[in-house]
């Protein structure tokens, strides 16, 4: 009775669409949710600016899912890129599966997280003895089909991000324990925040992120007192605060769903390709990742607005995410604020100011 009262009881989440200004960081987690292909979204700003309301406010706002009831690993019982072993087996066998709708899994990465904890570690004692591979699920298992948020992620071992990176990357966490591997899968929304001032990410690391987006403080005073009253009147009364956003809550929901349906059918001119690449090129982008996510990013921007062919205000509006984070060469230079981008598109794209 009391696990059932716990289930249905859920602390209150903030309203994405209560959230005043930041549009960046919005839009850079909507396209990544919309095609999380892209590779994830790195956040960084000054303190206190709402970065993990609003991506707590993002999982919050995605519809449910469908998963195999019981399942470590959220699996899909359509999809045999999410779906673990044990159901691909029952699959196969033609078993009934049963499943159940959960809200969207959204998982926080503390930062003293080990290996063990994040990937998951195998009963060795069970596999000698009894020689069956018995896994304990980790962290990544259980961000399957959802986020996974690592605050501070500037403050976290360099072969953690590593591991995370490459798992957001391949769709796949393999586990190795004394001659004894598990594979499963792992495709989930990256999402790193972290404050500058507190050092910055390895340039290696940083270029594994599709996006980098940039939130500074307010500086409008109008604007901060809009979000200081936001802010009190919801600690005051969470629900009711929900209950008037709800009919734009469910807006955006369905804005998001239609998008990722319509996402397989954009084409993107040969034109607009090769330009995309100019600018990388003439920005001396290293690698072919700045192109293949820009490509990516632009075409969820055009589904986002309902077209299924993308044009060039598709792109300017998010090839600065994609490529300010690349430009780096000396690890002691900062991280350009997009101007260099955005000067290198308007000259190849021959957009007069």
């Amino acid at each position: 009775m009391v696990t059932e009262k716990l289930k249905k009881f859920s602390t209150p989440v903030f309203p994405f669409t209560a959230i005043v200004g930041q549009e960046e960081m919005k839009l850079a987690l909507q396209l990544n949710v919309i095609d999380p292909k892209i590779g994830g979204v790195m956040i960084m700003g000054d303190r206190g600016t709402g970065k993990s309301t609003t991506i707590r406010a993002i999982a919050d706002l995605l519809p449910e899912i469908e998963i195999v009831k019981d399942d470590p690993f959220n699996s899909d019982k359509s999809d045999l890129d999410l779906m673990g072993n044990e159901v691909r087996e029952a699959i196969q066998n033609n078993e009934s599966l049963e499943t159940e709708l959960i809200k969207i899994p959204m998982v926080d990465l503390p930062l003293g997280a080990t290996e063990d904890r994040v990937c998951g570690t195998i009963d060795i004692e069970k596999a000698l003895t009894e020689g069956v591979k018995a896994f304990e699920p980790g962290l990544l298992a259980k961000a399957n089909r959802g986020l996974l948020y690592v605050d501070e992620v500037n403050l976290l071992d360099d072969h953690l991000v590593d591991i995370l990176l490459d798992s957001a990357a391949s769709g796949w966490n393999t586990v190795e324990r004394e001659g004894i591997s598990i594979r499963h899968p792992a495709r989930f929304v990256l999402v790193g925040s972290g404050n500058p001032e507190e050092g910055e990410l390895r340039p290696q690391l940083l270029d594994r992120f599709g996006m980098h987006a940039e939130i500074r403080t307010v500086k409008d005073p109008i604007l901060r007192v809009k979000v200081v009253e936001e802010r009190t009147s919801f600690d005051q009364d969470p629900m009711v605060w929900i209950n008037n956003y709800e009919s734009k809550q469910q807006e955006l929901r369905d804005r998001i769903v239609s998008a990722q349906q319509l996402l397989p059918t954009v084409q993107m001119d040969y034109d607009l390709r090769v330009k995309i690449s100019e600018v990388c090129s003439q920005l001396d982008v290293d690698g072919l990742r700045g192109d293949i996510v820009t490509n990516r990013a632009a075409k969820a921007h055009a589904a986002y607005n309902g077209r299924d062919t993308v044009t060039i205000e598709d792109i300017s509006k998010i090839i600065t995410l994609c490529l300010r984070h690349r430009l780096r060469k000396d690890p002691l230079e900062s991280i350009d604020s997009g101007d260099k981008v955005s000067k290198v598109f308007k000259e190849i794209f021959e957009i007069e100011d």
